[in-house]
């Protein structure tokens, strides 16, 4: 357990310390058009694995992908380090992201093989939600930290060890077992592995264009595409004897709530996760370290959540009243930021941070345990893998829908106080809400529009109101998911936490 808490971490740490560094990253290899495509490489490759080999490790047993998973993002880690120009960089996030899915499709899944008892896997859950919560609460300043005394090439480097030391706990410790008996020759589902890299790949580029440029023709092209490799897949599944997607877990009454609320929990977390600090540096004015410090009790209370979820959730009579519970406290947090405003005092919005954090710990280790419970040893890992996979498709549906709502909203706002002041010429300068949050460039431009024989000030302090209103008005969106997520639990039949033990093949 010890290594895959390693394994955990890496992924954790490499999402965190990345996201810091990337500005740096940028102005040294001079590429600024493939920024975005730093984290939309990683996301694309990591995305259309997970479920891929959350089947695969059904079948063969999950050891061999785990080793095979931490020697790719390790490599490709070193390779990102490595990288002179940004396609380079991105093509190695690409290879990265693929083995930062193959951890997450093998790796999550070894818990429950390990501890068939459910009640006692939920503990060993928490030692996951730790490592995560640990790995998110260091990685934005571990990752400022190296950028600024060690260099941005140092960010990816400092995988190495701790890729190294999972495998040693993985290879030396960690048994090789599968749950699926073979009968005669096992055929990969080749064509279903395809369909569903065409359906999720178009998916993921179909939210990065979104909030960018909005429904266009090549946008809408992206989304028929996925759809439409979303329909064959179903069909195809449907027939093949070997599926890499067994339709009748989406027969299963508890395992279909389980994965919408998957979807669900997805969009509610990632909206507040992305744009809670957009709001309190670029709508609040705070520095990166105030903003830092109130969403802080977000990342750590996750983790004490967990811990606490895995006290209560055996000792009540419907472990189901967690799911509700989770999702209200997530809600209240999200309600809590749409009526935030600049003179709320920081232990107030902590508060609300706080409330955020204890809603995921309560809900996120619960799914995956639950969805465990329910699918059984044969589907065991496409079920965990599914379950990560659809939360991943919540958050890039959820990032995608509030970001073009904010996006659009705070550009006519701006717009519109730009007009008033006869200074729409403007627009190319405010009307990207970074500005708001970048000091310098907001000196500089203050003394270009006083030059020019405008207010500044106040026209800055009409785009952070625009930014504020675009935003409150985003997690709005998030809220109501979380509240309609509510209504969602009760379509979860009651989970019996049970011991389970169940014979198992040593593939040794």
């Amino acid at each position: 357990m010890l290594g895959v808490s390693f394994v955990s971490m890496l992924v954790a740490l490499d999402q965190t310390v990345v996201g810091t560094a990337l500005p740096t990253i940028v102005a040294d290899l001079k590429g600024f058009e493939l920024y975005a495509w730093v984290a939309t490489s990683y996301l694309l490759t990591s995305v259309i694995t997970v479920p891929i080999f959350g089947r695969l490790g059904d079948y063969y047993g999950r050891k061999p992908f785990v080793i095979a998973s931490i020697v790719v993002f390790t490599g490709a880690s070193v390779l990102c380090g490595a990288a002179n120009n940004m396609l380079f960089l991105v093509i190695a996030r690409g290879l990265q992201g693929i083995g930062g899915g193959m951890l997450v499709g093998t790796a999550f899944a070894c818990i429950p093989d390990l501890f068939p008892d459910s009640v006692v896997r939920l503990r060993w859950q928490v030692l996951m939600s730790t490592a995560f919560g640990i790995a998110n609460a260091i990685g934005p300043s571990l990752g400022g930290f190296l950028t600024q005394y060690y260099g941005w090439r140092s960010v990816f480097y400092v995988n190495l060890p701790v890729g190294l030391l999972s495998l040693f706990f993985v290879w030396r410790y960690l048994p090789h077992l599968r749950h699926v008996v073979h009968e005669g020759k096992m055929r990969l589902d080749w064509p279903g592995a395809v369909l569903i890299a065409l359906s999720l790949g178009s998916l993921q580029m179909f939210v990065e264009l979104l909030p960018k440029h909005g429904v266009t023709a090549s946008a809408l092209a992206l989304l028929v595409v996925s759809v439409a490799c979303a329909i064959a897949l179903w069909k195809w599944e449907k027939r093949f004897p070997q599926a890499i997607l067994p339709i009748d877990m989406f027969r299963n009454k508890s395992l279909s709530a389980l994965f919408v609320l998957a979807v669900l929990g997805g969009f509610a977390m990632f909206s507040l996760l992305f744009y809670a600090p957009l709001l309190f540096q670029g709508g609040f004015g705070m520095t990166p370290n105030e903003a830092g410090l109130v969403i802080t009790p977000l990342v750590v209370f996750i983790t004490i959540g967990s811990i606490a979820n895995g006290r209560i959730v055996s000792r009540v009579p419907n472990p189901n009243v967690m799911l509700f519970i989770g999702f209200a406290l997530f809600a209240a947090a999200s309600l809590g930021m749409v009526i935030a405003t600049h003179t709320m005092p920081h232990w107030l919005l902590m508060l609300f941070m706080t409330f955020g954090g204890l809603g995921l710990g309560f809900v996120l280790p619960n799914l995956t345990v639950f969805a465990q419970q329910t699918a059984g040893r044969e589907h065991l890992g496409i079920a965990t893998a599914l379950l990560q996979s659809l939360r991943m498709i919540g958050g890039m549906i959820g990032t995608a829908l509030t970001g073009t709502l904010v996006t659009h909203m705070y550009a006519s706002g701006v717009r519109s106080a730009l007009d008033g002041d006869r200074a729409s010429q403007w627009f190319a300068d405010l009307g990207d809400p970074q500005i708001l949050v970048n000091r310098d460039a907001q000196h500089t431009l203050l003394s270009e529009l006083a030059k020019a024989g405008h207010n500044g000030a106040v026209l800055l302090e009409s785009a952070r109101e625009s930014l504020v209103g675009a935003i409150h008005i985003g997690l709005m969106l998030g809220a109501l998911v979380s509240l309609f997520a509510i209504w969602q639990s009760r379509r979860v039949p009651p989970v019996k936490l049970r011991k389970q033990i169940e014979p198992v093949i040593h593939a040794d």
